[in-house]
């Protein structure tokens, strides 16, 4: 039976429609592909991310690493139900020290990263740049509730490797993360570049549990002979793993691409169910209101330091804001 629009059908299945060619740039896309018990997220970035990491004039590692910690934070935060936040951060003992994003459901992100220039190399992989140290993930669920948070060792591998880790140790549902970083440059903008960012999360949720099982943590240290289980896996996430993989970076930053068409072109013998997109914007938390609160939070002979030229001047590491207050406003005695 065929519909009005030539673009959508009813099956015995339910509505059908060919896929939008139309890209949708900031904006995380639920999908769902029942005949293997996959559930997942795609994420396209384009202007928002361009914002934030233009902001700070990052050198092109380490734009292209913060870029991933953004793009795989709002794949996690995204599937927040209520309007908390999601935190992302790094600390290592790396060329990019310390990197945070911070999403702030259902929609806002602002991100930094500090690093020292002296030790960036040409042809720094993402491990490389961020060494050994910890990612922490927070859930913070408000002023009257308890946070939440997860640790992963960080060992020269890369923010990929460490949400596999996280997920295999933490959260034990078999998932696979895809993460792409890149910059345009089109003749129409002068030669200018922009950058841009995709990736997709995807997750294997049966309704029985027993068949997402996975195999026994590495023993470690156990004594020789200890017995170490294997669980062979399910066919339907193998297939779904396999398919994730076969994904191109150009093709999750692609502009012309929809992420429609993407997911269609993965699972389209399977069929793929898509939802409405989330939309996202770069967007600062800071206000002139928020920093005069902080500054009188601080010790008074602190806030004496702070006076440079008969003010007192405070950029937002964030979005590279500047605050300039009187002695007097900055409650400077």
């Amino acid at each position: 039976m065929v519909s009005q629009s030539s673009q959508t059908r009813i099956s015995p299945e339910g509505l059908v429609r060919a896929p939008s060619a139309v890209p949708v740039d900031d904006a995380v896309l639920p999908f769902e592909v029942a005949a293997l018990d996959l559930r997942g997220r795609l994420t396209r970035l384009g202007p928002a991310l361009d914002d934030i990491l233009t902001k700070h004039d990052y050198p092109p590692a380490v734009g292209k690493l913060l870029g991933e910690a953004i793009v795989l934070t709002t794949l996690l935060g995204s599937s927040l139900k209520f309007e908390g936040r999601f935190i992302l951060q790094t600390q290592t003992d790396g060329p990019v020290s310390f990197l945070i994003v911070d999403f702030k459901a259902p929609d806002r992100l602002r991100a930094y990263a500090r690093y020292d220039a002296a030790r960036l190399v040409d042809g720094q992989d993402s491990g490389t740049l961020l060494g050994k140290g910890h990612l922490a993930m927070t859930i913070d669920q408000g002023p009257d509730m308890s946070r939440y948070q997860g640790l992963v060792a960080l060992d020269g591998g890369s923010l990929e490797d460490a949400a596999h880790e996280y997920f295999l140790r933490s959260e034990q549902i078999p998932t696979r993360v895809r993460l792409a970083v890149g910059e345009e440059w089109r003749s129409s903008d002068g030669g200018k570049h922009r950058w841009r960012a995709g990736g997709m999360l995807m997750q294997f949720l049966p309704k029985a549990p027993e068949r997402a099982r996975q195999a026994d943590l590495h023993p470690g240290d156990a004594p020789e002979g200890t017995l170490h289980h294997t669980i062979e896996e399910d066919d339907a996430w193998v297939e779904g793993r396999s398919l994730i993989s076969t994904v191109e970076d150009i093709e999750l930053i692609d502009p012309d691409l929809s992420g429609e068409r993407l997911l269609y072109r993965l699972f389209h013998e399977r069929g793929v169910r898509v939802f409405s997109p989330q939309p996202l914007q770069a967007q600062c938390s800071c206000s002139r209101g928020a920093v005069s609160a902080m500054l009188k939070s601080f010790a008074p002979k602190d806030r004496a330091d702070m006076v440079q030229d008969d003010k007192v001047v405070v950029t937002c590491e964030f979005c590279s804001s500047v605050y300039q207050f009187t002695p007097h406003e900055a409650g400077v005695e």
